[in-house]
């Protein structure tokens, strides 16, 4: 399965014409500000990240879906599951991910998303668990963490950037779908 729906959104696989909506989203600073060194990404750099995003849906079985609203079909972001940049030991090896552009925050959407793309990992899928890294000051993404059911497991240096990061953890032994 490559698409989900929820009541309110469209997990699915990437097209063409998602390219430059997604750009928009990895323009706004503020959006990128909790993602690597908090750069923005230009239209070439999101072209590559989703071109990447789909060899991985190849090559691994899962990916980032891009999330569009059911109601007008706009896309809002991506949420989904990646193999991390960076894997801190002794934690499972896949990574739950979300990213919406600012006009979606604070109405459940990444949840929502979130939360079905962690049914798809474990019940889909067959994972034995999955991780999210969040920066310590993003409180929006450790909440959606927390309410996933995910365990703090450590605070961890990016290696890279260096920045504070909290890992949390959950299996299939802790899911309550």
């Amino acid at each position: 399965m490559t698409e989900i729906r929820t009541p309110r959104l469209l997990l699915r696989r990437w097209t063409d014409d998602d390219l430059v909506p997604m750009a928009d989203i990895n323009a706004d600073p503020e959006v990128m500000r909790w993602i690597g060194d908090g750069s923005v990404r230009d239209l070439e750099q999101t072209a590559e990240d989703i071109e990447n995003w789909e060899e991985e849906w190849d090559e691994e079985g899962f990916g980032l879906f891009a999330v569009e609203l059911l109601a007008s079909g706009e896309l809002i972001g991506f949420a989904g599951l990646s193999v991390p940049e960076f894997q801190p030991a002794g934690v499972p090896d896949v990574q739950i991910s979300w990213r919406l552009g600012r006009p979606f925050w604070g109405q459940g959407y990444a949840s929502e998303a979130a939360h079905a793309t962690l049914e798809f990992a474990l019940q889909d899928r067959g994972l034995d668990g999955v991780i999210s890294i969040t920066h310590l000051s993003n409180t929006a993404s450790e909440n959606i963490s927390r309410k996933l059911g995910m365990d703090l497991a450590s605070e961890v240096r990016h290696p890279v950037h260096k920045t504070p990061q909290h890992i949390h953890t959950i299996d299939l032994t802790e899911y309550e779908g």
